[in-house]
């Protein structure tokens, strides 16, 4: 069970409750906050008070006043108005991000909701209720408000939502679930669609594949160093600290790990005084894509438990308007996130070039078995280069653009949600990448015969590729393979696998301590 009180969500409880469907309360100190909240919204509405959003009309409408009777269709025409996403649903992870973020973001009491809204919204999540929602049409600065406008319809009764993968109107999909829709009151409207849970569900949902793929990479490194039997010298510790960023030497570290105990990898000057770029420099790059995913890990942090509200209910006589839904920190983080994921693949693509290049290798020409008879693995490089080029224009930042809205009261926008999108394409991408190399990584060593000098851990690595391809005798399609093992790896499925062997690995070795010496 995840309790949410607006403060400390983290990355693993949007995990447990996404992927894993943990159940969802809010914590009784929240609760305090949201009736207080909400009970000044209610004051200032009774007081004839001009409240930003609540007695006043939208964005250029601001100054548009509105009588206390028009209060309550205000909020449900802000929804209907709003809802006009386009494009593809989003994916049904991003769906339960969004509403777990937005409630956590609600539990905070600075937005005014009704207890009965926000609690609607947590059974939602709890009772796999699951709205359609576009994924296109988010500006990513007054929030996300066409796709959260989607998914807050469903809470009033209408909209769609998907239940037991089946869809439904908005009602029918409540009452499958037994629950009823709610009236909203003031406010209620522009607290649930004025927030950045777009962007940062789709954000918080790519990190967890992003930190996969790139454990994936290393590993990938690591079996292509020992088919090509790379010079492990470079990722000497003495050598790594004398340019002492974390994240490199951390890779390094972790090479000199998955590495130890080969037969195959040499040391400088033994075959040959420095290698490749791609072998040679795999801490310095693969650290600084680890960077960039430090970076935007530290800044969704932040956001997962942010109010992204406008106004913000501060006080009883404090509400005030500003600029909390701007996207602009998730939008620069994901744009980083996109250039630092897509060199993982960049950097691959060499790697995979190497093995296949027999002028490179020194191997069968495209690993192939019979070459010339077969083209081997000529055309996976391909592949991999076609998806290395999608990802150069999927990285070019969308913050850099703006396009005003709303009669230029809304004058600078973030595109957040955009690069939000665009840098989860990217790691599906890398993702397909990584898979490639470690297929050909894999067949290079079946080539030479050499799988019994691999070290213990890339051993790991090896029999996890050949649960999805075993060594290639003869052409073959490699299409589903390459498919198949791209969404295991963002899953974190070698990621499990080489978790489960290192522990296996601390218990024989445990084992072998305490055994009694006879």
């Amino acid at each position: 069970m995840v309790v949410l009180n607006g403060n400390d969500l983290t990355l693993d409880n949007v995990y447990n409750v996404v992927v894993r469907g943990a159940e969802c309360i809010i914590s009784d100190d929240a609760w305090k906050k949201v009736r207080a909240s909400r009970n000044r919204i209610e004051r200032q509405v009774t007081q004839g008070n001009i409240v930003y959003g609540v007695t006043t009309g939208f964005g250029k409408l601001s100054d548009v006043s509105i009588d206390e009777h028009h209060v309550e269709p205000l909020q449900a025409n802000l929804l209907r108005s709003h809802a006009v996403g386009v494009g593809e649903p989003m994916p049904q992870d991003v769906v339960r991000a969004m509403l777990l973020l937005r409630a956590n973001a609600l539990a905070k009491g600075f937005s005014g909701i009704h207890p009965d809204t926000l609690q609607l919204l947590v059974e939602l999540l709890n009772h796999r209720v699951h709205p359609v929602i576009p994924s296109q049409g988010s500006l990513g600065a007054s929030g996300d408000l066409a796709p959260l406008a989607h998914m807050a319809l469903v809470l009033i009764g209408e909209g769609e939502a998907e239940v037991d993968g089946q869809v439904l109107s908005g009602s029918a999909a409540l009452a499958k679930a037994g629950l009823s829709p709610v009236r909203l009151g003031a406010k209620e409207g522009l607290a649930l669609i004025n927030g950045t849970q777009a962007m940062s569900g789709i954000g918080a949902m790519t990190l967890l594949e992003t930190k996969n793929v790139g454990k994936a990479a290393d590993y990938a490194a690591a079996l292509t160093m020992e088919a090509l039997r790379g010079i492990v010298t470079a990722f000497d510790k003495d050598l790594l600290a004398t340019r002492p960023h974390r994240e490199l030497e951390e890779v390094g570290e972790r090479l000199r790990t998955l590495l130890h105990g080969s037969r195959r990898v040499t040391k400088q000057g033994e075959l040959r005084v420095q290698d490749a770029y791609s072998l040679r420099c795999i801490p310095q790059v693969h650290g600084a894509s680890w960077q960039a995913w430090n970076y935007a890990y530290e800044r969704l942090a932040v956001e997962l438990n942010a109010a992204t509200d406008n106004p913000i209910v501060l006080s009883d006589d404090k509400i005030v308007s500003g600029g909390q839904f701007h996207g602009q920190p998730i939008a620069l983080a994901m744009d980083f996130l996109k250039v630092g994921a897509a060199e993982w693949a960049n950097i691959s693509e060499r790697r995979i070039e190497r093995l296949v290049n027999p002028q490179l290798s020194g191997l069968s020409p495209f690993l192939a078995k019979e070459p010339g008879l077969q083209s081997g693995f000529m055309i996976t490089q391909y592949v991999a280069a076609a998806l290395v080029s999608e990802n150069k224009v999927l990285a070019h930042p969308a913050s850099v653009d703006s396009i005003p809205s709303s009669a230029n009261q809304e004058d600078h926008v973030s595109m957040g949600t955009i690069a939000a999108r665009q840098c989860r394409q990217i790691v599906t991408n890398v993702a397909k990448v990584v898979a490639i190399e470690l297929i050909c990584a894999a067949q290079a060593v079946y080539l030479q015969g050499v799988e019994k000098e691999l070290a213990p851990a890339t051993t790991h690595i090896l029999n996890w590729v050949r649960n999805y391809v075993g060594p290639v005798t003869e052409d073959k399609s490699l299409s589903k393979e390459i498919e198949a093992m791209g969404n295991a790896i963002l899953a974190g499925s070698l990621e499990e696998a080489m978790a489960d062997s290192d522990s296996a690995q601390a218990k024989q070795a445990s084992s072998m301590e305490t055994k009694p010496v006879m």
